[in-house]
């Protein structure tokens, strides 16, 4: 019986062991494999619920295999450790750890490294239980040892990324006639790629890069498995998080053509400086040939101030009539917006679309000049931009059938977007205004400062504010307090589920709610 308890309590802490190790990976996965970026990360979630009660298992367990019979001691090893692994295994995950080959390996030598230094312990201790016992304080510190593998892993990932990259620069050799379009931008290059895209699409055969593949890896991945001789344009997102990110995918795909979006104030946490932000993506702009066309937005004083020389510069703005191409006539109805493009103060077209808010027609703008700098007729692009669809979870517009109006801009949120947001959301036709947001996060120094000026601007807009979170959202609840915007007209949540659970028992018909901003697994924990 003390043998099958024995081997019931080693498979209970194994199960335990790959549910510990696979959260390891999620959460240096979310950091980009970067152990500069997850001990910054652990910095601040070293002591979790998770680990405590990770610790108190271990006391527990400890305790009784001191005081107590082989028989309960393996019980409460099956009954805890069980527990445990069931409870990480339950968490819901935003998004999910994705087994990647490279995961996979880094799977693999960390749990290589965890059980060799647990078999060192067993033959030290000798003593079946004992050796149990040291086996789970090893996992207590399966963030080292994930770390630990992480370097060893490095030059094997080095020489493999490598060898993907030589590979996407053969292919793309072999494409000289290959028209390719860069999109970078601090917000707005997701949208703006996606408009582009069905805009290209009306005459071209195109490809861009999928979802948010913006990194160099997601390019090379995206060259090497979906790229085809029939496409006739590549449009590719470039995202950074430090200089020169943008350089290396430039240095890959050699754009001709590049739209620079915004230049705000994001990532401050890696870039440190807004100088630093432009600098980087300027990257795509410096990086184009001679002559090749450089479609940048006035309309953000770190672009504006940056001169071009040497190439084709299509300088657009939302409504700065000094610019090269700008926006006018803007109307807003119940079907979406009407716009007029005019450039250099002649009207050169005239558009309808579903898409609401100056952020979405801006981008629209963008997409329009490289249309036209390709000679896809305006007639096409009319018809294109018609039939435009939101992006998922960028300022996206539904109406539910209980009456209740939801804009989704939960993808990320920055010091513009969420203020555009706001005034989408204040021109909505509706009865109470709600927002559902935990502000917005990878600022820097100057987090608290913008978060504050949001909780201001939602007290100018909103009839009721639902915080997620409550640490993270005390500089919004200071903006509001700034502005005297009553407590009963806020509630705070302690998570997602428990702020969706807060509204489902309040709204009603004629409701517009807001989600501003939605956290990713590594600040919900």
């Amino acid at each position: 019986m003390e043998n099958i308890l024995f081997f019931a309590a080693l498979a209970a802490l194994l199960v335990y062991a790959f549910a510990k190790l696979r959260f390891e990976l999620h959460m240096m996965q979310l950091n980009s494999y970067r152990n500069e970026r997850y001990f910054k990360w652990l910095k601040t979630n070293l002591i979790i619920s998770t680990r405590i009660l990770e610790v108190v298992a271990l006391l527990i367990t400890g305790l009784l295999i001191l005081l107590a019979s082989s028989m309960v001691a393996s019980i409460a090893f099956i009954l805890l450790f069980g527990l445990l692994a069931y409870l990480q295994f339950i968490k819901k995950q935003k998004k999910p750890v994705v087994f990647t080959k490279r995961a996979i390996r880094l799977f693999g030598l960390t749990a290589l490294l965890s059980v060799i230094v647990a078999v060192i312990y067993f033959v030290i201790i000798n003593r079946t239980l004992c050796s149990l016992w040291v086996f789970g304080l090893t996992l207590l510190l399966s963030f080292i040892f994930i770390a630990i593998a992480n370097v060893l892993m490095a030059p094997v990932e080095a020489a493999i990324n490598k060898s993907f990259y030589n590979d996407a620069k053969r292919i793309l050799a072999q494409r000289p006639d290959l028209i390719i379009i860069g999109i970078t931008g601090s917000y707005g290059k997701t949208s703006t790629k996606h408009f582009l895209h069905r805009m290209l699409s009306e005459k071209y055969n195109v490809l861009m890069t999928p979802g948010s593949f913006n990194t160099t890896m997601g390019v090379i991945r995206t060259i090497r498995e979906q790229l085809q001789a029939t496409h006739q344009v590549f449009i590719v997102e470039m995202g950074a998080k430090q200089l020169n990110d943008i350089k290396e995918i430039c240095d890959l795909v050699n754009p001709q053509i590049g739209i620079l979006t915004a230049v705000g104030e994001q990532h401050l946490e890696t870039f440190k400086t807004i100088q630093n932000v432009q600098k980087t993506k300027f990257e795509l702009i410096d990086a184009l040939p001679s002559g090749g066309l450089a479609v940048i937005n006035e309309d953000y004083e770190y672009i504006a101030n940056r001169p071009v020389s040497d190439r084709n510069t299509a300088r657009y703005s939302s409504d700065n009539e000094r610019a090269d191409y700008y926006l006018k006539d803007i109307q807003y109805t119940a079907r979406g917006s009407a716009f007029s493009v005019y450039h250099r103060g002649k009207k050169i077209a005239d558009f309808d679309t579903k898409l609401v808010g100056s952020y979405n027609l801006s981008n629209i703008l963008a997409g329009y000049i490289v249309a036209r700098h390709l000679e896809v007729p305006d007639s096409s692009v009319a018809f294109a931009i018609k039939k435009l669809e939101p992006v998922q979870h960028r300022l996206e517009v539904k109406v539910h059938p209980n009456g209740v109006t939801v804009i989704d801009d939960a993808f990320n949120s920055n010091p513009v977007g969420s203020k555009m947001a706001l005034d989408v959301l204040k021109g909505i036709e509706g009865q109470r205004k709600i927002i559902i947001t935990p502000g917005m996060i990878e600022l820097g120094e100057k987090q608290e400062y913008y978060n504050t000026l949001l909780g201001e601007q939602i007290a100018n807009t909103c009839d009721y504010a639902i915080l997620v979170g409550r640490n993270i959202t005390l500089p919004i609840m200071k903006g509001l307090k700034n502005k005297n915007y009553p407590d009963a007209q806020i509630y705070v949540a302690q998570n997602f589920k428990d702020a969706v659970n807060h509204l489902s028992g309040m709204t009603r018909a004629g409701d517009v709610l807001l989600y501003e901003n939605d956290l990713p697994d590594t600040y919900e924990l």
